[in-house]
């Protein structure tokens, strides 16, 4: 059902994330969009997301992470997971991918991409 996985890190500072991961790491960067980059790293995608645009102060999501599983079918994956027991809270349909969040038990946000 999965093809991969990646880390969302929520970030208050864009451009001060992409130098770090980029730059100081020597990871690369795929591609950005202001609030919004990709970064690989072997074996690993790493999303840096900043809610509100390229910068800005979120303190309550600074430092907070997301997990999420890539599929090639998304409606298949919500049905497998849904008879699983896992409720979903919201989906994102956007021009590269859709996106649908769930929690784990701890409260912690996961989410399923379907890349276009």
């Amino acid at each position: 059902m999965f093809k991969s996985g990646n880390v969302t890190v929520m970030v208050a500072d864009m451009k001060k994330a992409v130098k770090f991961y980029a730059e100081t790491l020597g990871l690369e960067l795929q591609h950005g969009d202001g609030h919004f980059a990709q970064i690989a790293a072997p074996g690993l995608t790493i999303g840096l997301l900043h809610l509100a645009g390229e910068q800005g102060s979120l303190p309550e999501k600074s430092g907070c992470m997301t997990i999420g599983f890539e599929v090639e079918d998304m409606e298949s994956a919500i049905e497998t997971l849904k008879t699983r027991g896992v409720q979903f809270h919201d989906s994102v349909e956007g021009k590269a991918a859709n996106v649908t969040h769930f929690n784990d038990p701890e409260g912690n946000t996961l989410y399923l991409v379907c890349n276009r």
